[in-house]
C-alpha cells in the first residue's frame, strides 16, 4: 500500500506507474467520488508522455490520447455510467488493447473480461486531510514480478 498526501504525491505516483506500464496493459481503477482516480491517470499520462489534457471522462466515456514520443497511446475510459458487460462490449476497448495502455476508471466488476493480466489500482480516503491510501494488485503472469516498491 502507498499513501499520498497530496495532490502532487499522486502525480507523482501516476508517472512511477507509467514507467511499468507497455502496450497492451489493462489497469482498472476503483475508488469512490473524488478519490482521486483521474489525478493518478493524469501523473500516468505524463509518464506515457502522451497529449492532453488528462480530464474525467465520465460524460464522454472513453478518450484516446496518442503519444507524443513514439510510445503507446492512453486509451482513458470511465465505467461509471455504463449498466453492464455489454455496454463495456460497446466501447470496443478491447480493438485497441494491444497497441494502446487501457485505464478504465469505475471498472472493477466490468472490464476484467477484456485480459487475463491487468492491475487493479484502488485508492481509498486517508483519516489526514487530502491522505489518499493506493492499493496495487497486479493480475496475471504479465504482473507477477511486480516490484514491491509499489506495492
Amino acid at each position: 500500500m502507498r499513501r499520498a498526501a497530496t495532490t502532487e504525491e499522486m502525480w507523482a505516483l501516476g508517472e512511477e506507474i507509467a514507467r511499468l506500464l507497455r502496450p497492451g496493459d489493462l489497469v482498472v481503477l476503483s475508488g469512490p467520488l473524488g478519490a482521486g482516480k483521474t489525478t493518478l491517470v493524469q501523473g500516468v499520462a505524463e509518464g506515457l508522455k502522451v497529449r492532453g489534457p488528462i480530464t474525467s471522462p465520465t460524460f464522454v466515456i472513453a478518450r484516446v490520447h496518442p503519444s507524443l514520443a513514439g510510445g503507446p497511446a492512453l486509451v482513458h475510459a470511465d465505467a461509471y455510467r455504463l449498466g453492464g458487460a455489454l455496454e463495456v462490449d460497446d466501447l470496443d476497448l478491447d480493438a485497441s488493447l494491444d497497441d494502446s495502455v487501457t485505464v478504465v476508471e469505475w471498472g472493477e466488476g466490468l472490464v476484467e473480461g477484456l485480459a487475463d493480466d491487468r492491475l487493479e489500482i484502488s485508492i481509498e480516503r486517508g483519516d489526514a486531510g487530502d491522505e489518499r491510501l493506493v492499493r496495487l494488485r497486479g493480475i496475471g503472469r504479465r504482473w507477477s514480478d511486480m516490484p514491491n516498491s509499489l506495492d
